[in-house]
């Protein structure tokens, strides 16, 4: 095989390589940014009406994206006073930005009253049952273009970045490799002729 096609070959394996190792990342970030921000949602629930912050955030979240817990409105049993063993009549409840909004002026914070020891169709028009991680992830898909933008200016730069500097040491090491070959065959005192090629995934496309 000339070299020229040899070299062809081994930029487009890394190439396509690369691309792949790439997509699984993307792939498995995916799936671990939904467990990262669960977890961190149900430590939050943990500390409701202890932490203010994160109190007003959860509860904007849950009336903005019709939604309630993490994972799904269970989520509210890990908080100590909607825990349906603990007493008090939060017991087994969930916070009145999970129910539907009122019509009337005076909010009925107790709209949640004994939920969650129910199936989910039972409670359904009571209260918002799916979780707000697959909320605000679906509204993210819905305004895909706008996050798309966003993302790939944050994202492009650095793999652009990787790849060109993954490329420049593969071209690094087998001009070091040709010089190795051509200093053994001319002897120590030749001055071998190393060619400048072009490296980029254009190599792969066909003459």
């Amino acid at each position: 095989m000339p070299s020229g096609d040899s070299e062809k070959v081994r930029y487009c394996a890394r190439f396509s390589y690369l691309w792949l190792k790439f997509s699984l990342i993307i792939y498995s970030t995916v799936f671990w940014t939904i467990d990262f921000l669960n977890d961190n949602i149900r430590r939050g629930i943990e500390n409701y009406y202890d932490d203010l912050d994160f109190k007003n955030i959860m509860d904007f979240v849950q009336k903005q994206f019709k939604c309630c817990g993490a994972e799904d409105y269970r989520d509210w049993t890990k908080n100590q006073y909607h825990d349906c063993n603990a007493p008090g009549p939060l017991a087994c409840g969930v916070p009145y930005t999970c129910c539907f909004r009122n019509t009337t002026e005076v909010v009925n914070t107790m709209c949640g009253y004994k939920t969650m020891d129910k199936e989910r169709l039972s409670v359904q028009n009571i209260i918002y049952v799916r979780g707000c991680t697959n909320a605000v992830l679906i509204w993210l898909m819905d305004n895909y273009t706008i996050m798309a933008g966003i993302l790939l200016g944050i994202l492009l730069p650095q793999f652009l970045g990787v790849l060109l500097t993954l490329l420049y040491i593969t071209r690094v090491q087998d001009a070091i490799e040709e010089y190795s070959a051509t200093d053994g065959l001319l002897g120590p005192g030749a001055t071998p002729r190393v060619e400048a090629a072009s490296a980029g995934c254009c190599m792969c496309y066909p003459n």
